[in-house]
């Protein structure tokens, strides 16, 4: 099978092969296939891109692997325009140190694409069945959101995400999380009260501070706990904001306020820079799991040398690069400055560099920034 450069068949074929599920591994030689073609196409609409592989004689008649595509900082995108056609929805990531103005900018052709990637693994992780329960294919859940309805936050691709799933996997969703961060507690305790009334469970969707925020009003005035069979979505999310609790306490004290076990807590990894996501797969593969985060087939992970950025073995930490198909419109190949350990696929998260950027990312930064101005 072969296939050109136009983003629009390009996405609807990979829409297709997302529907098939998150569960089923692809052939190495269809992903590869895939790859090269959003490599080719990535090369001809991107200059800058363009520029950096030329600089390391990667061209796409020379690129036999996904795995040689060269890597894009994700920092890149504070910096460059990385979209292979008009974009039909700018996702911004959050506030850094280094000012609002330098907020990355992740420019997306197909929010078509973005939703069709997310929902098969959203499904997979966030509503297998648990305990007793029966696998129903199409299953529906009323949802708590502590994450800001899509029309409050435009630009972030987590409301986009949110929204997306309570769309399709949603019996109602009750929003308690406004644009501006504050939580509507008599909401949240309204909800809890009438799913607890009405026996049933719910998933709750919030980052890491947001749960802390409904955690902590929790605790002056317990609350109904939520239904066995509930789950709860978390996402991180301390970074900037000046405090923190370890991910242990925090799992304890959701369980005590709100009666959701840690083992029905499932952790979501995903950035603004790639649009696929990985998640612990606890509630199909139970408390052993919640170490590690499990991509979708379409999404592949390598744990890199932070100097020559040659892949480390496996079990050995490295700085973490991914392979999204789901970025077929702006850059597939993304190298981060998270730190972790893959085996056999999957990732053990071990945090971030601290201090000075990676060597091997600065030159990467270096090259793809002198690439850029040679093609302006």
């Amino acid at each position: 099978m072969s296939y050109d450069l136009d983003f629009a068949g390009l996405a609807r074929e990979l829409e297709r092969r997302f529907a098939a599920g998150a569960g089923t591994p692809w052939p190495e030689g269809e992903l590869n296939e895939l790859a090269l073609c959003a490599f080719r196409l990535q090369y001809e609409r991107l200059p800058a891109f363009r520029a950096l592989c030329d600089g390391r004689d990667l061209r796409p008649d020379a690129v036999q692997r996904w795995q040689d595509v060269p890597a894009v900082p994700a920092r890149a995108f504070k910096h460059l325009e990385l979209c292979v056609a008009d974009p039909e929805v700018v996702f911004l990531t959050s506030g850094t140190t280094e000012g609002s103005g330098r907020r990355g900018r992740h420019l997306v052709p197909s929010a078509a694409l973005y939703r069709a990637s997310l929902l098969p693994a959203f499904e997979r992780y966030m509503m297998a069945p648990v305990g007793s329960e029966v696998r129903e294919p199409g299953k529906r859940m009323p949802f708590l959101s502590l994450i800001p309805h899509p029309e409050s936050l435009p630009t972030s691709s987590l409301s986009f995400m949110v929204g997306a799933a309570a769309e399709f996997f949603a019996t109602e969703t009750t929003w308690v999380v406004d644009g501006s961060g504050v939580l509507d507690e008599p909401g949240l305790r309204a909800f809890a009260r009438d799913a607890g009334e009405a026996s049933r469970p719910v998933v709750a969707l919030g980052t890491a501070l947001a749960l802390l925020h409904a955690v902590e009003r929790l605790e002056r005035e317990p609350a109904q706990p939520l239904p066995e069979g509930s789950r709860i979505m978390e996402t991180g999310g301390f970074k900037g904001v000046g405090r923190e609790v370890g991910r242990d306490e925090l799992y304890d004290r959701v369980e005590a306020t709100m009666g959701i076990p840690r083992h029905r807590i499932v952790s979501e990894y995903g950035m603004t820079e790639l649009l696929s996501q990985l998640y612990t797969p606890v509630l199909s593969e139970g408390a052993e799991a919640a170490g590690v985060h499990a991509p979708p087939p379409w999404l592949k992970v390598r744990a890199l040398d932070p100097v020559t950025l040659a892949e480390v073995a496996p079990g050995e930490p490295g700085l973490l690069a991914f392979f999204d198909l789901a970025n077929a419109g702006s850059v597939c190949h993304v190298l981060t400055e998270d730190v972790g350990v893959v085996v056999e696929g999957r990732v053990e998260l071990r945090g971030r560099v601290r201090g000075a950027e990676p060597r091997g990312c600065s030159r990467t930064m270096d090259e793809l920034m002198s690439s850029a101005g040679s093609t302006t």
